[in-house]
């Protein structure tokens, strides 16, 4: 079997041939950010760092955005990939369980993890939705799907569901309200609390001169 390093650095190298060039926001540099928020969470974390960075690596892998919907193929994929480099079955277990997990399920849902280790990734994968590149992120997303970028009349929803979440359509400034602005009030971990406000606090400021310009003021 490779050593743990290896293991990460050929998991590194196929997931930026896959996802290279992608144009949505789920490119191989939202993976190599998440990777990057890991490594600084996990410094202050008792976790196991080689789950860790598997699971940062593969969180993507098959994001359901780009499957129609379906859940599976992310942990499907991904334990295919893990068992071709023979790493041991109870880490592949629970690298894919937070894989199936990760997602953020809209604002009426639970998104609990079953470890620290999944707590870290999923703090990892919300940071980079917050802040100058989460507002990046958003808009590159949005256009990639069609959607407006800002509708008045249309009013952001609180999805009590995964379902409903998952096939809305609205304008990309909603997602700040439905999705974006909450994510500070999700994170687990001390670290990423604190990277949070930071992020959170300059969203409300880019809100805030949205609306200005949008209204033709100074």
């Amino acid at each position: 079997m490779p050593e743990n390093d290896t293991i990460i650095q050929a998991t590194a190298n196929h997931i930026k041939s896959l996802l290279s060039g992608e144009g949505s926001g789920h490119d191989w540099w939202h993976v190599y950010r998440v990777w990057q928020n890991v490594l600084a969470i996990a410094k202050h974390e008792q976790a196991d760092l080689f789950i860790v960075e598997l699971a940062a690596l593969l969180h993507d892998i098959g994001d359901h955005k780009f499957h129609g919907g379906d859940e599976s193929v992310g942990p499907r994929m991904a334990q295919e990939w893990l068992e071709s480099l023979e790493v041991k079955a109870t880490d592949i277990d629970h690298i894919c369980l937070i894989i199936k997990e990760i997602s953020y399920k809209g604002a009426g849902t639970s998104s609990a993890m079953n470890s620290v280790e999944g707590q870290i990734v999923q703090d990892a994968d919300r940071l980079d939705a917050i802040g100058a590149i989460g507002i990046g992120r958003a808009f590159a997303y949005g256009g990639h799907k069609g959607h407006e970028m800002y509708n008045p009349a249309i009013k952001p929803v609180l999805h009590d569901s995964f379902e409903a979440y998952k096939t809305a359509s609205a304008p990309t400034l909603n997602h700040f309200y439905e999705k974006l602005l909450l994510l500070k009030y999700r994170m687990h971990t001390k670290t990423a609390k604190a990277m949070a406000a930071q992020r959170h606090q300059y969203m409300e400021g880019f809100l805030a001169q949205f609306y200005q310009e949008w209204e033709g003021r100074l």
